[in-house]
């Protein structure tokens, strides 16, 4: 009699685990850099909509004859950027404070100073309430927050 013999060898098990690692290899760095670049977008559109949220309370100021800049983003360090918590209203939801990457974090209590996180890099952004400017140092060949930020804000 004759037995029937449905299994894989050893070899062909090896092969399938070596090329596995392979591609795991080469898949896991990629991901990384997905990830960076979602968190620098994440970066770019929370930097757009703070900054608009900043002329749009401007306007609103003006209209009603005060020519002042909001004091300052946030009022406490769990939501930032909601405003000044003196009736001057920057985003309606705001962003929760975060010390991870992609995540916003205030620096001090004046609520003029914040950090964005990328790639365990923190990005310094600084609020000038006589301005209105809501800014990092950028440079695209200086450190490596200089680049994040420069690309955060491009």
């Amino acid at each position: 009699m004759l037995k029937s013999q449905n299994a894989f060898t050893v070899i062909e098990l090896i092969f399938v685990i070596v090329t596995l690692g392979i591609l795991s290899a080469i898949a896991l760095p990629k991901f990384t850099a997905t990830k960076n670049l979602a968190d620098i977008a994440k970066g770019r559109s929370d930097v757009m909509a703070i900054r608009s949220s900043i002329l749009s309370e401007r306007q609103s100021q003006l209209i009603k004859g005060v020519n002042t800049y909001i004091p300052k983003l946030s009022d406490n360090n769990t939501i930032l950027f909601t405003g000044d918590g003196a009736g001057r209203k920057l985003l309606i939801y705001g962003i929760t404070e975060g010390t991870s990457d992609g995540k916003w974090s205030a620096n001090g209590n004046t609520y003029k100073k914040y950090t964005f996180k990328v790639n365990g890099a923190n990005i310094p952004f600084d609020y000038n309430s006589t301005t209105g400017i809501f800014s990092c140092d950028a440079n695209q060949d200086g450190t490596q927050e200089q680049k994040y930020c420069y690309q955060m804000t491009k």
